[in-house]
């Protein structure tokens, strides 16, 4: 068995590391790595923030898609000199997964494989537990994979790739697929509670809570309309943080299914979300049903005109507790999360090896979002996530003096991707048939980080 010991710190140039990390890699000739021991030190700022579940995170999900069987995992905030900043979209994963997929690279290149037969060699394959001993099943994640493959022709596409490269001296290009296993939700239970009587509605979720309504009502979209957020009307709210917004604030609308014994048995900011909307929308239909079944054929007008006469009360709180997560960090054993989302990315990229500069010619990205509420946020909000993950990892960096003055503080100095930064051609889908009993309506929410890893 061979061993590695790949230094992967996320250094800015002003000396600033935003992600020190110790790694050593055990692996065989094949490309199967049998051990890995990481220690990751993440620079928290001067005050906690959110640096403490960041590191959390970062260590419950820095297997991706992997199993490894001998795996230690230590992670630290650090208390520095430097301003906090809280935490962004998938705060963990990408620092995490990064180090996963260099990892990942590092064998590859010391075997002589193809990174992608690497990442295949080391994937679950069949149902399983993760490094927390949570259950799960990986058909979705290789369906994911197999679908990535054959949408983006990779194989073909990598033997075009070899060929530019040998006609190209200045010009070379790359092409790289990473898939990706998102665990969905917080670790703690008190961030997937909601109370709607509105909870908490951001983009996409103020296009996503009144599809929810609309069909719990029964009623046109046209008669939805939503109000800013305020703890002055609802006090529950939490933030639509962790990709739980849909499930807690929808299920809010919407009362259990059938056979559930409780809420508390299904998922999480925009799934929670959306719980929470429908169970009000049902409390509501339920104070309805006389005044509907003595008019059948009248407007929503004409009920709610009916009900108001009647004194009966037209304002609904719909609560949605969440799901019972939990995570024993001395035993290192836990169920912390309701779900997983799946996903792969194929990027190919041309860089000019005389000036540094470099664009992306093709993107491919295949995702898990079972039955979509919205297929056209859905895929809106990938192809904007990656826009966002390609910047986190290629221009977007904080760099401070020695005395700790932020230098990038303006568009001179903090390069934001623009664009002509999209790749030339972009290409999302949705993988088809895919069911998730424990969400709103079978959907499910996604983060963006497959895309992101793929950008760097």
């Amino acid at each position: 068995m061979n061993e590695s010991r790949p230094k992967s710190n996320a250094e800015a140039p002003s000396g600033i590391v935003a992600v020190g990390v110790m790694v050593v890699v055990g692996f065989m000739n094949n490309g199967r790595i049998k051990a890995l021991d990481i220690e990751c030190f993440i620079n928290g700022g001067c005050t906690l923030d959110h640096s403490e579940q960041v590191t959390e995170f970062l260590i419950l999900k820095l297997e991706n898609a992997y199993k490894i069987r001998n795996l230690r995992l230590r992670g630290r905030a650090c208390l520095t000199n430097l301003p906090s900043n809280t935490a962004f979209r998938g705060f963990g994963f990408p620092q995490g997964t990064l180090v996963t997929e260099s990892c990942i690279t590092a064998v590859a290149a010391k075997c002589g494989l193809l990174p992608e037969k690497v990442r295949e060699k080391n994937m679950y394959r069949t149902v399983d537990k993760t490094i927390y001993k949570q259950a799960f099943s990986p058909e979705t994640l290789i369906r994911c994979w197999n679908e990535c493959l054959g949408k983006s022709s990779f194989h073909s596409r990598r033997m075009q790739v070899a060929e530019f490269n040998k006609q190209n001296y200045w010009k070379k290009r790359g092409i790289a697929m990473i898939p990706m296993k998102f665990s969905v939700g917080f670790a703690a239970t008190s961030y997937h509670q909601v109370s709607l009587l509105r909870g908490r509605s951001q983009t996409p979720l103020r296009a996503v809570a009144p599809l929810v309504a609309s069909r719990e009502l029964k009623i046109p979209m046209s008669y939805m309309h939503i109000c800013e957020t305020s703890t002055a009307t609802v006090p529950n709210t939490i933030a639509t943080a962790a990709s739980v917004g849909s499930d807690v604030n929808g299920r809010a609308v919407q009362v259990p299914p059938p056979g559930c014994p409780s809420l508390a048995a299904f998922s999480t900011s925009l799934d929670s979300l959306l719980y929470s909307l429908k169970i009000a929308c049902q409390i509501l239909l339920k104070r309805l049903e006389p005044i509907i079944k003595k008019n059948p054929e009248g407007t929503w007008e004409d009920w709610i005109e009916a009900a108001f006469e009647q004194r009966i009360s037209l304002s609904a709180t719909g609560y949605f507790r969440g799901y019972k997560a939990f995570m024993d960090w001395e035993k290192g054993e836990g169920d912390p999360f309701p779900y997983y989302v799946y996903g792969a990315a194929c990027s190919e990229v041309e860089i000019d090896c005389l000036t540094g500069a470099y664009k992306k010619v093709r993107t491919d990205i295949v995702m898990d979002a079972c039955c979509s509420l919205n297929p056209a946020i859905d895929i809106g909000q990938i192809e904007g996530a990656f826009i966002q993950g390609m910047g986190l990892y290629t221009t977007e960096e904080l760099k401070y003096s020695p005395e700790g003055v932020l230098y990038s503080r303006g568009p001179d100095e903090y390069k934001i991707p623009t664009i002509t930064d999209v790749p030339e051609e972009f290409n999302v889908s949705l993988l088809p048939s895919s069911q998730s009993p424990l969400t709103i309506y079978s959907s499910k929410v996604f983060p963006f980080f497959t895309s992101e890893n793929m950008a760097r």
